[in-house]
């Protein structure tokens, strides 16, 4: 039997699960089991458990549904336990190094609980708190969360103790233990390090669910009562527990937002008939104010409660700052429009800040016109832009009345970046977050430890109240929704769906692949190379990298050069096709000129991995890897699982092509396994689950599932063609 049971519930923390795991695993204390408590196997978090898994054989993932809540996922690892002392972190939380062996130290002295300190960081990890563990220990359990205790596990057994479901358990959990235990013991160091979500806890949201703390109140004192008849419990911890208990109710009753305004004199008064009901003989309310709320609270008296804390002055409202427009005129135009209903048949794209019809919100907007032909779109587009849109494609030119109305107006918002900051997130909106790539590169708040970096993102505060008005975030892999969660802490729901620009590279035809290279002028049976490197923080403009011209000379005249800059540079000054050279950062569409590359050389750019689902040679050519790991920060070494072979030096570069290792067997291996681990959703459907999902409202059972890997069909190679 272990010494230690650690139940880790991981609903909705993928992102930082890893570091709870591994400040378990890495403890210098190693008698123990870790049991993550995943929704399903399949889930991002039930992947890094399962990982976790097959490395140590003390891990022990389990399972629960997440409509079950924190509670149903923690009962179900207690179930799972084998451990003398049962012990609850956090998903997002860590151990501090050394914790289990100051623990086990302490409970040389059997105790039924005992209860440890604990760090509150703030979720930039900046400023950080420890709560002081002052009380008596028998009656800490209703402020002390469950994690900052180890429980005895026959301890629980014998009093058939489990968290109760619904919002508050901590306090019904807490509640339940303070009746039961008997011999409680205090560690005052700090042994949980908790980490607090930017979105912050439900518990502190306003909502009907804040009645529950009532149903735990209620629960508590009734097994109270009931256990009375049988062993009672001393009078000093029946008054330390009602004291407790109620302190939790005039918390929320006090404050000006929790429980709707329409709802707060329900509220005062069913905490008031608990309070009467339950109250012990001789027990006397605390001094000052707190005491006046209490007696308050037992007569029924909600106007004077109301009074006392002035709720009616203090409650708060959601204010929405009018953005600042070029003009007066559309300014106060913006204004008005704000003040009409939302037009539920609108929606507003917008990609790559304007520069045009492209990415994911392009791939949305046309499937959207298929399967939601009654509502109507505008694109986004900066006026340089306008001339090379679509035929019959709506636009506004951004910055113009016409774009500021439409965005006050739209029921759906979709941007591959984000809108302005003066955009304002009205109640009913939907915005849609499509991302544009996958992070192999630090994004988000995780760009704030590079210095580079940070000084051009500008305020992260900024970036966040952005992040803020998004209600979906779409991912194309289980590493994009684990890392998206990091970069970009935020309430939105994230939908594994795949990116709708890469549903071409599963649809497309030889003849649109033939097509597609006409019109970019590659000649009939060569070769084509893409070239594209990506942007570099610590430089300016646009570097080839790569001379291009000797690169060519040396590969041999089977082969051309499709060079495309990051979309930074897509002004093309300094640049023009020659040759066996054809310039297509101009082009619109990526994803043509990816359907038209026999093969893709590239460094750390994310379209490696949208490129890897035609299942084509990519070359990494990696001539500055140090230098941009450390200025700009990267989530995985993609030195140790590239998709292809890497080349540091340009003559190692040019031998892969002259030599044929570029597509041997060994290339194809790496790119299968890079294939597996990036290339999971996108499947040629992702459109149409965004569209069914986003605007359509289907539920998520009604979506089209994701065709497996082994039985996707992408787009073939004109090499292929021309072999065939």
């Amino acid at each position: 039997m272990p010494r230690f049971s650690v139940i880790v519930p991981t609903h909705g923390v993928a992102g930082r699960l890893a570091q709870a795991l591994d400040s378990v695993l890495g403890q210098s204390f190693g008698d123990f089991e870790l049991i993550p408590v995943c929704d399903a196997p399949d889930t991002p978090a039930g992947t890094v458990a399962a990982a976790y898994a097959a490395r140590d054989a003390r891990v022990a993932p389990v399972h629960s549904p997440p409509s079950g809540g924190l509670s149903a996922a923690r009962n179900a690892g207690i179930g799972a336990a084998h451990g003398a002392y049962v012990l609850f972190l956090d998903g997002d939380d860590v151990l501090v190094p050394g914790a289990l062996g100051a623990l086990d130290a302490k409970l040389r002295t059997e105790v039924d609980v005992l209860y440890f300190g604990h760090e509150r960081v703030h979720w930039w990890e900046g400023e950080s708190s420890t709560p002081p563990l002052d009380k008596d220990p028998e009656v800490l359990g209703v402020h002390v969360p469950a994690w900052s205790a180890a429980y005895r596990r026959a301890f629980l057994a014998e009093h058939r103790l489990a968290f109760p479901g619904g919002h508050f358990t901590d306090a019904g959990w807490g509640g339940l233990v303070t009746l039961a235990v008997e011999r409680a013991a205090v560690l005052r160091s700090v042994v949980v390090r908790h980490h607090l979500r930017r979105q912050g806890s439900r518990l502190n949201t306003p909502g009907e669910h804040q009645f529950e703390v009532l149903d735990q109140v209620d629960r508590v004192l009734t097994r109270a009562s009931e256990q009375a008849a049988e062993k009672p419990v001393s009078a000093a911890k029946a008054h330390a527990l009602f004291g407790q208990l109620f302190a939790l109710v005039l918390k929320t009753a006090a404050h000006p937002t929790r429980v709707p305004a329409r709802r707060r004199r329900a509220f005062f008064r069913r905490a008031g008939k608990l309070y009467r009901r339950h109250r012990p003989a001789a027990f006397q309310p605390p001094p000052g104010s707190l005491g006046v709320q209490h007696r308050l609270l037992a007569s029924g008296a909600y106007s004077a409660f109301r009074a006392l804390r002035g709720a009616n002055q203090v409650a708060a409202k959601a204010v929405q700052t009018v953005p600042r427009p070029t003009s007066l005129r559309t300014r106060a135009r913006y204004a008005v429009q704000l003040r009409r209903p939302l037009d539920e048949n609108l929606a507003v794209y917008c990609a790559y800040w304007g520069r045009g019809y492209a990415c994911n919100p392009a791939a949305i907007h046309a499937k959207a016109r298929e399967l939601a032909p009654h509502i109507r779109s505008v694109f986004l587009v900066e006026p340089e832009a306008v001339a090379a849109l679509p035929k019959g494609v709506d636009h506004a030119v951004i910055g113009s009345a016409r774009s500021w109305e439409v965005l006050a107006r739209a029921k759906y918002l979709i941007n591959n970046a984000n809108f302005a900051d003066g955009v304002v997130k009205r109640p009913g909106s939907v915005h849609l977050q499509t991302q544009h790539g996958t992070p192999l590169k630090k994004m988000g708040v995780d760009q704030s430890t590079y210095p580079v970096v940070a000084a051009a993102t500008g305020s992260f505060a900024k970036l966040l109240s952005r992040v803020d008005r998004w209600d979906y975030n779409l991912s194309s892999n289980r590493h994009s929704t684990e890392m998206w969660e990091r970069a970009f802490p935020g309430s939105y729901e994230a939908l594994e769906y795949g990116y709708p620009r890469n549903d071409v590279y599963c649809t497309a035809t030889a003849e649109d692949v033939a097509r597609v290279r006409e019109r970019l002028g590659v000649p009939e049976r060569k070769t084509a190379l893409l070239y594209a490197p990506t942007h570099r923080d610590y430089s300016t403009g646009f570097e080839a990298r790569l001379d291009l011209e000797a690169f060519c000379e040396e590969i041999g005249e089977d082969f051309v050069v499709l060079l495309r800059a990051h979309y930074f540079y897509d002004g093309g000054a300094g640049r023009r096709s020659s040759g066996r050279i054809i310039d297509v950062t101009g082009h619109r569409s990526s994803e043509d000129v990816c359907l038209a590359a026999d093969a893709l050389i590239t460094d750390y750019s994310s379209i490696m991995f949208d490129y890897a689902n035609l299942d084509r040679p990519i070359v990494v050519y990696a001539d500055d890897w140090e230098i941009y790991r450390e200025t700009r920060g990267v989530y995985f070494d993609v030195m140790e699982a590239p998709p292809g072979p890497v080349a540091r030096t340009p003559r190692e570069l040019a031998g892969l092509f002259t030599e044929g290792t570029y597509a041997d067997p060994a290339s194809t291996a790496l790119r299968s396994a890079f294939r597996e681990r990036f290339c999971q959703f996108d499947d040629g459907l992702a459109a149409e689950r965004v569209v069914r999902r986003v605007l359509l409202g289907e539920p998520p059972e009604a979506i089209p599932p994701v065709i497996p890997l082994a039985e996707r069909r992408p787009a073939p190679a004109a090499s292929t063609l021309v072999r065939s």
